[in-house]
């Protein structure tokens, strides 16, 4: 099951994933990283409920990859 992400959110993921750091990721999306770690624990939250759980940074970029939310070559 795909939980619903919101178009912010998916630009997190991408930001987070595609990034070495929570600044840098942040940063991109001109926001504050307490911002980004918020909406990173929403979409977290998202996946457990949808049963595909995404606790860790490696674990999140497996589900963005899986769900089309980034792809291979731009890692």
């Amino acid at each position: 099951m795909l939980p619903r992400l919101s178009k912010r959110e998916r630009e997190v993921i991408r930001a987070w994933v595609t990034t070495e750091t929570k600044s840098a990721a942040a940063k991109t999306l001109f926001l504050a990283e307490g911002t980004l770690s918020t909406h990173l624990a929403r979409v977290r939250q998202k996946y457990e409920i949808a049963g595909r759980p995404a606790r860790t940074k490696s674990a999140l970029l497996a589900r963005a990859l899986q769900d089309g939310i980034v792809e291979l070559e731009e890692l």
